[in-house]
């Protein structure tokens, strides 16, 4: 079992930075592809990165496309998440999320139903 915990969510102006951490914890939570999701409220929740288990590939969602760089420990079970230059429609609940499979791997997931474990949510509010 894995256990995700995000933090580092709050209430930010247009234009801002802010940066989101999740810290994985539990048995075999290394190396795990990782990503984050959000749901922006009465939407469905969507992939906004993904990484694979090596951390050597990436998928980056196109409305973040330039927005957003990311940092993943396969041997600390950590992905950060930095956003910049926030609008108010990147306003939603962020989620980290990890699969259980390809280990190690080269390949990113960004499906939401490929992922086993989740992380409560952390909100993200960026006013005009």
């Amino acid at each position: 079992q894995v256990q995700l915990v995000e933090s580092g969510g709050g209430s930010v102006q247009a234009g801002d930075s802010l940066s989101l951490s999740c810290a994985a914890s539990g048995h075999a939570a290394n190396y795990l592809p990782m990503g984050w999701f959000r749901q922006p409220p009465g939407k469905e929740r969507e992939v906004v990165v993904a990484v694979s288990g090596s951390a050597q590939e990436t998928y980056y969602a196109d409305f973040v496309q330039g927005r957003i760089t990311i940092s993943k420990d396969g041997a600390k079970n950590t992905l950060e998440l930095h956003m910049y230059d926030l609008r108010p429609e990147d306003t939603a609940v962020y989620y980290c999320a990890a699969a259980g499979v390809y280990r190690g791997g080269y390949m990113y997931l960004i499906r939401r139903e490929d992922y086993d474990y989740w992380g409560q949510g952390t909100q993200v509010t960026v006013s005009s």
